[in-house]
């Protein structure tokens, strides 16, 4: 962005005594600093999310890619893996130390966008910290000891973390309603629909049942210890039961019911794209850039 300076500077005419001093004006253009992008890279960025992850970023205002890491279609063009009209001219390498290498030396913040594994989690945060970028993960099933060893990792390196069990500001929503609801029900179960079964009971179900589990409520107590498998997988220590559907056709769906003498309180929230992830993406890649320690949970920011 270009600025107008302007100066007044004194003319003194000494040839006529009685004349009046006069004033010029010099004005100049000084081109100003612009504000640098914030360079992500995408490890995993030829999954489901990692493609929608590449058109979310260079969308959006302040970010640009930098990077794509995955095992597959390595030297493929990510923009014409995504199906974009142009390339972007960034080819998928699987070698993320070589991708944070080449990025580090401009001196830009930096973001690394982890959708890889739970085993390889860790090293990943690590590589990134000692190239001066932050991260967000979005990896289900990551162990509580990885957690710990990260905010470790984190706290030592005075650098950024962000892990979210969900980007979805919609499931976020639908949690925070379920905590204030389990203070007025007795009786509450969970009940979700995946494509396949790979991974259930869901980190949703989960989170939802640690919530309602951390506010000293015992739910369900007619039926607390019955073993009819019908009825059911207890999560946690408080009755809170969660019932997985795998049908293939159907959303991507959560529902909480609770109930009290009379009454029926449901809370639902379906998925039917990734694309429902990315403004929770977004916000996380520009909370992140703050960040100098580790951060458990998008809902922090919300």
């Amino acid at each position: 962005m270009a600025a107008l300076s302007c100066r007044l500077y004194p003319i003194n005419c000494k040839s006529y005594p009685y004349a009046k001093t006069k004033h010029s004006i010099s004005c100049s253009m000084q081109q100003q600093p612009s504000q640098t992008n914030v360079k992500v890279i995408i490890n995993g960025a030829a999954k489901e999310i990692g493609r929608a992850a590449v058109l979310a970023v260079t969308r959006a205002r302040g970010m640009e890619l930098a990077g794509a890491v995955d095992t597959r279609f390595v030297g493929e063009d990510i923009g014409q893996v995504c199906d974009m009209e142009e390339p972007l001219e960034i080819p998928i390498m699987n070698d993320l130390t070589m991708v944070l290498g080449s990025i580090s030396q401009s001196k830009a913040t930096g973001v690394v966008l982890d959708f890889t594994d739970p085993s390889t989690v860790y090293d990943n945060v690590k590589q990134a910290t000692a190239f001066g970028m932050k991260s967000v993960v979005y990896v289900p099933r990551i162990k509580e000891d990885t957690i710990t060893a990260l905010s470790a990792l984190c706290e030592k390196a005075t650098t950024g973390c962000l892990v979210a069990p969900t980007l979805s500001i919609g499931s976020i929503l639908l949690q925070q309603a379920a905590i204030q609801a389990a203070f007025h029900y007795n009786n509450v179960e969970i009940v979700e629909s995946r494509e396949n079964a790979r991974d259930l009971p869901s980190p949703d179900a989960v989170q939802i049942a640690n919530n309602l589990s951390n506010i000293g409520q015992i739910y369900n107590k007619e039926d607390l210890s019955t073993d009819v498998l019908a009825r059911g997988q207890v999560l946690g220590e408080d009755g809170v039961r969660v019932h997985s559907l795998v049908l293939p056709g159907l959303p991507s769906s959560t529902t909480v019911h609770f109930s009290g003498p009379g009454e029926i309180y449901t809370l639902k929230h379906d998925i039917t794209d990734v694309k429902s992830l990315m403004p929770g993406l977004i916000l996380a890649i520009r909370k992140v850039v703050r960040l100098k320690n580790l951060v458990y949970g998008l809902e922090k920011f919300l």
